[in-house]
């Protein structure tokens, strides 16, 4: 039961990062995109920029912030990567990477530009 309800607590999370970005004119393209490295939570665009979107969530803000590894962050750069080699411009995309921390509360504090490449 365990499994289930964190899968749905983190549909929850990404919903309410997803409807924060639209609300801010943000465009959604999509949602748990699969790739051959991993997964992307959330992929918007504003301006002519793609925005990759990691979404953590936990009892607060340090504790979502501490569950992304190295290894985690590798893994969405290279997922990212093959993300952007399917639109037009490639790898010359401008893109970048935001992490969205959701506390038990449901707050949301949103790090712009967090893994810089």
């Amino acid at each position: 039961m365990t499994g289930v309800v964190s899968y749905l607590a983190g549909r929850v999370a990404e919903d309410q990062v997803a409807a924060d970005y639209a609300r801010r004119g943000h465009r959604i393209l999509s949602r748990r995109w699969r790739g051959r490295a991993g997964e992307l939570d959330l992929v918007v665009e504003k301006n002519g920029t793609i925005i990759v979107i990691e979404v953590k969530k936990s009892r607060s803000f340090a504790r979502a912030a501490e569950r992304l590894s190295p290894r985690q962050q590798a893994r969405i750069w290279d997922s990212a990567a093959d993300y952007v080699g399917h639109m037009p411009l490639g790898q010359r995309t401008d893109i970048r990477v935001d992490v969205a921390l959701l506390d038990c509360h449901g707050d949301l504090r949103v790090l712009e530009n967090a893994l810089c490449a």
